[in-house]
């Protein structure tokens, strides 16, 4: 066998772990799940014409929609589209399916900061979204046999080389940067609102036209890229002020 076949052998026994474009896929074939059984429900509940049983119906939907992932994760370590997708979910600390209770609150936690929970996807080293930090989970390939090289990534870990800078002064470097963006948005509505773009009923009561609206929308989210960027890039030491050394 070559060096080269045994290298590669070798990174197989190494964990796998789900890249965020293989799980958004497992995400929605999920929701395309949940669509189908609440348009069904709805098909049922208009077909009987009965408030009691559509009420009764309606309640036990939202049971078993709740605990859809829950029940599966905690049995199979997978969703149906975590199946589908040729994912699992490992408790890093058994190596095996993480317990009802974990499952549960990694549903919670998705659930209330939707994507913003997979932003530390791109920060950690195991590739974990907060919900997984949280519950002391990740995300891995199934079977590696089925996999393609672009459905996972490896431990990373250039994130605690001594060329890094430390953790302390990376966090103070991101909220240095957040603060001043908040302050630049700051400057950049009172700009708008002395020239006139912005009225002061939108600011002052929220009766905003359409084109107030647009702008608002648009200074939000140019806002929360930047603050996604900043602490991504800064987290990996890619930053003016916090950039990796130069090693060699």
């Amino acid at each position: 066998m070559t060096c080269a076949a045994l290298a590669e052998k070798a990174d197989t026994r190494q964990p796998a772990y789900a890249r965020f474009s293989r799980r958004l896929r497992a995400v929605f074939i999920d929701w395309i799940i949940f669509v189908v059984v609440v348009v069904g429900v709805l098909f049922i509940a208009v077909a009987i014409e009965s408030d009691k049983f559509s009420r009764g119906l309606g309640v036990v939907v939202a049971v078993v929609l709740l605990l859809y992932e829950p029940l599966l994760v905690w049995r199979t370590g997978s969703s149906v589209g975590h199946y589908l997708t040729n994912l699992r979910v490992v408790d890093d600390r058994t190596k095996g399916n993480v317990s009802f209770l974990k499952a549960l609150a990694r549903l919670l936690v998705k659930t209330i900061l939707g994507w913003w929970s997979f932003i530390t996807m791109a920060t950690t080293h195991r590739h974990q979204a907060l919900h997984d930090l949280l519950t002391s989970s990740t995300v891995q390939i199934r079977d590696p046999a089925k996999a393609r090289s672009n459905h996972y990534a490896f431990e990373r870990t250039e994130l605690s080389d001594s060329s890094m800078p430390s953790r302390a002064w990376r966090t103070t470097i991101i909220l240095a940067y957040l603060l001043l963006s908040f302050v630049l948005v700051v400057v950049a509505m009172n700009g708008f609102i002395l020239g006139g773009g912005i009225s002061g009923a939108c600011v002052l009561q929220y009766r905003c036209s359409s084109s107030e609206d647009i702008l608002f929308t648009l200074i939000s989210l140019i806002w929360i890229a930047f603050g996604g960027l900043v602490i991504v890039q800064g987290w990996r030491g890619r930053i003016p002020g916090c950039r990796a050394r130069q090693v060699g």
